[in-house]
């Protein structure tokens, strides 16, 4: 495989492979759409247990997190190792910069999980 090059169209960060000695083999639209790419960011990432809804009016629950709108818009889709999947859909006063706040189902699994430094990965 040859070196990599990186390019960025319409704000989506796009990548192709170039072959030694060859042409560019640049990924076509779909696969894009297939494969999200992402960018890693480490952030502080601590749990909480509380009943209510988002700042964007959905219920809390499961993959809901919160975070600073300034470094991750709302409605972006996030990948917590450790907690899976989520979404960016609530701010908290204390959520300032690279911290977020996890959803958990229990006080119990909150506590478990506590404060942590996790790399997660976000799609734009």
């Amino acid at each position: 495989m040859g070196p990599l090059v990186v390019a960025v169209l319409s704000g989506a960060l796009a990548t192709a492979v170039v072959p030694v000695g060859g042409a560019s083999t640049s990924p076509s639209t779909s696969s894009l759409s297939q494969a999200p790419r992402g960018y890693k960011l480490s952030v502080d990432a601590v749990a909480y247990h509380l009943p209510g809804r988002t700042a964007s009016g959905m219920p809390v629950g499961k993959g809901v997190v919160a975070v600073d709108p300034k470094l991750i818009p709302l409605g972006t889709s996030l990948y917590v190792p450790g907690y899976g999947k989520s979404l960016a859909a609530d701010v908290g006063t204390a959520i300032k910069g690279r911290i977020i706040d996890l959803w958990m189902p229990t006080d119990a699994a909150a506590r478990k999980w506590g404060r942590r430094t996790v790399t997660i990965t976000v799609y734009p």
